[in-house]
């Protein structure tokens, strides 16, 4: 499904001298290469403010808490999603509130937002999309939403760092944005670790502060924060992989491109659809399939690895079941959740690979 190995042997030498002169320096936690990463990430997005942190589920805390979020708020989301979109609302004490998903992209739908708007009686105070795969979510609509009713709008871009809508970059787009590094993420660092940006300065004052403990100086905690600092030796790793994340997702994007063409006759597959403002970095490839569980268990036979994401939309999680949704709720979720599949997608993936996949798949529905 995935071979770090391939990118790290071509950046094994620039990686370990990174590594090398944090070493050095001697500052671990928070130290100048932190600065240096957040400014060349602030850079590569057309943002004013970025703020390294632990990890993504943090990112998320971080823009929420940041902004304002908390108890007696809700924030509409998607169902469609890592667990982290929904567990860091709840971490705030707001509740998660799940409109469906548009059918084609797999985003958050805007119009089944704006219907929960028009008959909620919760105070909705934020609305958190998610750019899944490496779409980013049909912002046009969503600033739409957010003039019309005055909310505060959050991107969960975990998996989107490169990514545009109308040219504007994710993480440029909303109030503020929350990516992941984890090491599967097209950006991706030796561990765990995240990014938070804004265009507000009040926001990037208070994330600071809040993933240091509170602090702005040492051992006088203005708030409760938490420990979500970034460390200095995954920033440097991260520095040296921005430089080869545009050719990257270009690789991405002429891969799931062959993809299309040596899908594109199988019946029954219905393959990514992009919409046209937006510039996909498939940092998933990610096809609708018949008997998708079937067809997975013939793939693994033959050593070709898949992914479901995910098996089970966040409405349906046991540990959301307080919310109160019930199985039929939120149909879209529910149904790409039984039918969607993940192929293998990195820079690295050789034409011979891809067509190894195809002619597996292609064998299956014979």
């Amino acid at each position: 499904m995935l071979d770090l190995s391939r990118q790290y042997s071509a950046i094994r030498d620039e990686v370990l001298a990174a590594i090398a002169a944090v070493c050095d320096e001697q500052s671990f936690i928070l130290g100048p290469e932190v600065a240096r990463f957040e400014a060349d990430a602030a850079a590569a997005l057309s943002v004013p403010h970025a703020v390294g942190c632990s990890s993504g589920t943090d990112a998320l805390w971080l823009a929420l808490a940041a902004a304002g979020i908390g108890p007696g708020d809700a924030v509409i989301t998607t169902p469609f999603s890592f667990f982290a979109t929904a567990a860091a609302i709840l971490r705030c004490g707001a509740q998660p509130v799940f409109a469906d998903i548009d059918s084609h992209t797999y985003n958050l739908d805007p119009q089944k937002t704006e219907d929960i708007l028009r008959s909620t009686r919760l105070r909705i105070k934020a609305i958190l999309p998610v750019h899944l795969y490496g779409q980013c979510a049909d912002w046009d609509a969503f600033a739409a939403l957010q003039r019309k009713y005055g909310l505060l709008l959050i991107e969960d871009a975990a998996q989107a760092f490169g990514a545009r809508w109308n040219g504007h970059t994710a993480g440029s787009l909303g109030d503020a944005a929350a990516f992941s590094f984890y090491p599967t993420k097209n950006l991706s660092a030796f561990g765990d670790a995240g990014l938070v940006t804004t265009r507000i300065a009040a926001l990037d004052d208070r994330m600071r502060t809040l993933r240091n403990q509170g602090m702005r100086r040492r051992y006088f905690h203005d708030e409760v924060g938490w420990n979500a600092r970034l460390d200095s030796i995954q920033a440097a790793v991260l520095r040296v992989k921005l430089r080869y994340l545009d050719a990257g997702n270009q690789a991405r994007r002429n891969l799931a491109a062959n993809y299309d063409r040596l899908l594109g006759k199988i019946e029954g597959l219905a393959l990514p659809f992009t919409a046209p403002q937006a510039e996909h970095i498939f940092h998933q490839y990610v096809i609708r399939a018949p008997r998708r569980d079937d067809l997975r268990a013939h793939l693994s036979a033959q050593q070709i690895g898949t992914e479901v994401y995910y098996p089970v939309p966040l409405h349906l999680q046991t540990s959301l079941a307080s919310l109160g949704y019930q199985p039929g709720d939120l149909p879209n979720a529910e149904r790409a959740a039984k039918e969607t599949l993940a192929l293998p997608i990195y820079p690295e993936l050789t034409e011979a690979e891809q067509q190894q996949v195809a002619h597996a798949i292609s064998t299956f529905y014979a």
